[in-house]
């Protein structure tokens, strides 16, 4: 056995250690390319609202929230106050509820206790 095994054993370790913390993480390389800038509330409502409105057609869901998604009128139109979501954000959201089964839109429009897909969630409550 060389003595030289030992050394490179530990050589190929310490470059797999390097690898693995040296890699960015998640987030902090940005969103596909994009530089980071606010998502802008007032589109992304009416983006969100159009998509509501055309799967509670498209999935036959009759509720009130459905009913205000259709209605023309804007429901929401700022983001709560220290809610400060990025334009990748918004994109993200709004692939997933275009992407969102009947099912699982049908509990996001029902009138009582609706669920937001995660997704979505820029600010959860505390």
């Amino acid at each position: 056995m060389s003595m030289h095994q030992p050394i490179r054993g530990r050589l190929i370790a310490l470059s797999l250690l390097l690898l693995f913390c040296a890699a960015p993480t998640p987030g902090d390389i940005g969103a596909c390319g994009q530089n980071p800038a606010p998502l802008d509330a007032g589109r992304f409502f009416a983006k969100k609202q159009a998509v509501d409105c055309s799967k509670c057609q498209t999935c036959k869901l009759r509720t009130d929230a459905c009913v205000s998604a259709c209605s023309g009128a804007l429901s929401e139109e700022v983001f709560p106050v220290g809610c400060e979501p990025l334009i990748h954000d918004g994109q993200v959201c709004l692939h997933a509820l275009e992407a969102a089964s009947c099912g699982a839109y049908a509990r996001y429009m029902r009138d009582l206790l609706p669920e937001v897909p995660t997704e979505c969630a820029f600010c959860p409550l505390e």
